[in-house]
């Protein structure tokens, strides 16, 4: 699955002509291009997806939708290490 999911910027720069920042995800901090918000600034929320800032988003939005994430195990799946996650579901298939 591949989700829409709110993050902090906390830093940003140019490289190669492009804007990318440093996002947080609730604690899993990645790289995202910023080309489609020129305007972003460090401290605001954004949605992103596939490694796209796509749209502003309010501290209070964010917070909630990744509390949510969280509770659902979503943040886990979107962010998580895949070779854990395939052995704990290699774990979990009867045999």
């Amino acid at each position: 699955m591949c989700l829409a999911v709110p993050g902090k910027v906390l830093e940003i720069e140019e490289r190669d002509g492009t804007r990318m920042a440093s996002v947080d995800f609730g604690g899993v901090v990645k790289e995202v291009c910023l080309e489609y918000l020129p305007d972003l600034c460090v401290g605001e929320y954004t949605i992103v997806h596939v490694g796209f800032a796509l749209q502003r988003l309010d501290e209070d939005s964010a917070r909630q939708t990744l509390e949510l994430f969280t509770q659902l195990g979503l943040l886990e799946e979107e962010f998580g290490d895949p070779w854990e996650q395939a052995a704990r579901q290699d774990r979990e298939v009867p045999r």
